[in-house]
């Protein structure tokens, strides 16, 4: 009895003991239990794995392939990016070696058993000291919580989680750029994923994890689908595409950044830009910094002064020679600019040491890389989002660029007559424009934008997409020498002032930066980038890429000269002996185009206005119409671009280019043919024309024709453009059957684009003169009379496709599409 009692009592005083104990730490006891790692120390839990010091330490444990970081100090400020290391080797995907995401700003929170990666809100912040007013706006956007991770391991405020999860995992998005990229749905396979431990690091000021990913072709419902033909060019099993995928934490950069420096329109630089809701009334909301690379002078009162610091970029040990010797060159150009500004030898570049990883936070790379298509050259930056301060370059330089290059001058100098001799032409037109490109893509991670106006103002800046400049010798032979421009602009040297100056003690900076600008718009430099470049409808005349020169339509006149007397001598020379006569065509391509960009340029003359990113009181040009004389000019030398004897190939060339032999197919760089495996005489013409009657008939440039004649009758307006692209294409005059059937085609080709004006153009004025345009050409087309069978076709198959047109249902395309040009942009042929 007495036994039983005392056993009794025993399980009252436990039970009391289970009452008196709070519930959460019940709980707690439990979750310890069920997590009894989480109660290790750090140096416990790690103790025979590879330990990574650096920012945020690394442990390996190999036996189980998991990979686990340190964070030392929760709730510290970091950035977070991550880089593509192992590429897929096609532009048209995206995935390049050494392609860098966007940095972004994160810092961990411990709650309870888990660490939380989150990412703040840097779009909407408060300027305000008062913390109140910073957490009313902290807590009226959301912020992101990147990732979850568990705790393994605590000492002291220490914590120690599994990485192995956040790093094994296409984090970069590569399945997502396939599936933009209409190359098929894939899926992460695990089992082929693993850490990748050569790439995985931990230094001084950042820590590096890299995971080799396998992405499986899933085909889900379709078990017939493939990998799209871009994954199947450069991959050995398309099924299978292994990446390297790095995630980078790097440390906010030490204390010492001068002050943010204002961005304004027309400064030259990217910028930062995020709202301050603690800006007062009749202040601006949004505030804008542009991004830069600390570098302060040592004394700013002296005239040249010693950097503090210098900028130091290194480039690849891969770029082989000619190659590395033109990009160091045109790299180091930039220390002319910093010299402009006053200081003493603070821009360098130097070969990358050996064993350096380029993705040490601490070096600025200039990476060579390799693709099997063509593909843009970046200049990629780690920013920091709260100042715009550039942390660290990575500059991408596309390897294909060079081989282009080589490709259009053997086109343009046609230079195998003498077997074993080649022009020292040809190797210094390619190294000259590989200096550009190495000083255009480290100008980017400088801070600097593109700036497209600078070709019609003496060459003013490398941030310009440069056009070769082809001049023709008295003898008429084509002369490369002047092609591209060396050493950095007028224009780099204002931005790099206005960026970087470090101005003496007492200055008032905001008014010295103002004269940095107007002292240049004196001068005749300005900015303007790819806004007012690139799109259809651009209007500033002077703004584009791959031209040259101020009057466009004179430039144009020449580029044409130079293209005619580069296919004059275009032949079987343009091939290496022993090469297949087939690829004729390859160097053929660019050479053909060779006026394309120029024409799009004198386009923009057409209802173009000229104008400045003008300020209240600054003095700049708000707008300004392109004179009269000067549009009509321009007409007239596009107008010339649809010359049949100007698109027309030579005989001789056309019978040296037989079909192409097995081991060199087809491919987009070439011209669309009708006539199957052998080369088609007229698909370049049609695509050339095309490419002017895009132009011409562009719906916006056409609104602003109409426009601008309503209010100055003086300017040509689009019925005026229209009549005289009429007079050129079905008055034009041909020498002979294939000249002909060139005009012929370029008839079709304006009722085609008239057809998608009366249907497309946004400005029912355009509409309408379009549709009295194909009434007016409907009509002469079925009154014409006479000629051979070709003529009469021609007039019946327009006459009923206009007339179909007219009547048609909206779904309904009377005429066929032209076919596709082949590829300009980036390689600039």
């Amino acid at each position: 009895m007495r036994t039983f009692t005392r056993a009794l009592s025993l399980c009252l005083l436990v039970l009391a003991a289970a009452l008196s104990t709070p519930l959460h730490a019940v709980e707690a006891s439990r979750s310890d239990a069920a997590r009894h790692k989480v109660v290790k120390s750090i140096a416990g839990f790690t103790r025979g794995m590879q330990r990574f010091d650096g920012l945020l330490p690394l442990y390996w444990d190999a036996d189980k392939g998991k990979l686990y970081l340190e964070v030392p100090t929760p709730g510290q400020s970091l950035l977070y990016f991550t880089t593509l290391t192992g590429g897929l080797g096609s532009n048209d995907v995206g995935l390049d070696r050494g392609q860098v995401a966007e940095a972004r700003l994160v810092h961990f929170d411990r709650v309870g058993p888990k660490l939380l990666l989150v990412q703040p809100n840097q779009a909407f912040r408060s300027g305000s000291d008062n913390p109140d007013e910073q957490a009313a706006v902290n807590q009226s956007f959301a912020r992101s919580v990147l990732w979850g991770f568990g705790i393994v391991a605590v000492t002291g405020p220490r914590v120690l989680v599994d990485a192995t999860d956040f790093v094994v995992r296409d984090g970069h998005g590569a399945i997502a750029a396939l599936a933009k990229a209409k190359q098929g749905k894939f899926k992460l396979d695990a089992a082929r994923s693993a850490v990748y431990l050569p790439g995985t690091k931990a230094f001084p000021r950042n820590t590096e994890m890299e995971t080799t990913v396998t992405l499986v072709h899933d085909t889900g419902n379709d078990p017939g689908s493939e990998p799209g033909q871009y994954v199947q060019d450069v991959t050995p099993t398309p099924d299978a595409i292994t990446l390297n995928e790095r995630y980078s934490f790097v440390a906010l950069p030490p204390p010492g950044y001068t002050t943010p420096r204002v961005s304004v329109p027309g400064d030259g630089y990217f910028e930062i830009a995020y709202t301050d809701e603690a800006a007062p009334l009749g202040a601006p909301l949004v505030k804008h910094f542009i991004i830069r690379q600390r570098l302060q002078k040592k004394d700013p009162a002296v005239v040249l002064s010693d950097p503090v610091k210098p900028i130091v970029y290194y480039l690849d040990r891969g770029a082989p020679e000619p190659i590395r010797e033109a990009l160091l060159s045109g790299a180091r150009w930039w220390n002319q600019a910093f010299t402009a500004a006053g200081y003493r030898d603070a821009f360098r570049v130097e070969l990358l040491p050996e064993g350096v990883d380029p993705m040490d936070v601490r070096y600025n790379v200039i990476q060579w890389v390799h693709r099997a298509t063509r593909g843009w050259s970046y200049g990629a930056a780690i920013v920091d989002p709260r100042t715009g301060e550039i942390i660290k370059a990575n500059i991408t330089l596309g390897s294909l660029r060079a081989r282009y290059d080589y490709l259009l001058a053997e086109g343009l100098l046609s230079p195998y007559a003498k077997p074993g001799q080649v022009p020292d032409a040809m190797q210094r037109f390619v190294m000259a424009r590989l200096s550009q490109l190495a000083a255009h893509e480290l100008g980017h991670t400088l801070g600097l934008a593109h700036n497209y106006i600078a070709s019609s103002q003496k060459r003013a800046s490398v941030m310009d997409y440069p056009a070769p400049l082809v001049n023709l010798t008295p003898s008429g032979e084509i002369d490369l020498s002047d092609a591209y421009a060396t050493g950095i602009g007028d224009w780099d040297k204002v931005s790099i002032d206005y960026g970087y100056q470090d101005f003496a003690p007492g200055t008032d900076v905001p008014a010295a930066l103002d004269r940095i600008l107007g002292d240049a718009r004196g001068h005749g430099l300005t900015f303007l980038t790819d806004q007012d470049a690139r799109p259809a409808g651009a209007a500033e005349p002077e703004v584009n890429l791959w031209d040259n020169g101020v009057d466009m339509a004179a430039e144009l006149r020449s580029v044409m000269k130079a293209r005619a007397a580069a296919l004059q001598h275009f032949g079987v020379n343009a091939v290496r002996r022993g090469t297949p006569l087939a690829t004729l065509e390859d160097a053929l391509v660019p050479v053909y185009l060779f006026h394309r960009y120029q024409l799009d340029a004198t386009a923009k003359v057409l209802g173009g206005l000229r104008y400045d990113y003008a300020l209240r009181g600054d003095g700049q040009r708000p707008t300004t119409p392109v004179p009269a004389a000067e549009q009509r000019d321009a007409l007239d030398a596009l107008l010339q671009t649809l010359s049949p004897a100007a698109l027309a190939l030579p005989a001789p060339l056309l019978a040296s280019i037989p079909p192409r032999p097995p081991g060199y197919p087809l491919n987009r760089e070439l011209f669309a043919r009708y006539t199957g495996l052998t080369f088609d005489p007229l698909t370049p013409p049609v695509t050339a024309a095309d490419l002017t009657l895009t132009n011409l008939l562009q719906p916006e440039r056409d609104a602003r024709l109409v426009e601008q004649h309503a209010a100055d009758p003086t300017l040509p307006d689009l019925g005026e453009v229209i009549d005289k692209l009429i007079v050129a294409t079905f008055d034009g005059s041909a020498s002979d059957g294939y000249q002909t059937e060139i005009l012929h085609a370029e008839q079709t080709l304006l009722v085609q684009h008239l057809m998608d004006l009366a249907d497309g153009a946004g400005m029912p004025a355009v509409r309408a003169v379009a549709m009295l345009k194909l009434d007016q050409l409907q009509r002469r087309a079925a009154s014409g009379k006479g000629g051979d069978t070709a003529a009469q076709a021609q007039r019946f198959a327009l006459a009923s496709a206009i007339a179909r047109f007219e009547r048609r249902p909206a779904s309904d395309k009377p005429l066929a599409p032209p076919p596709a040009a082949p590829p300009g942009s980036p390689l600039g042929g």
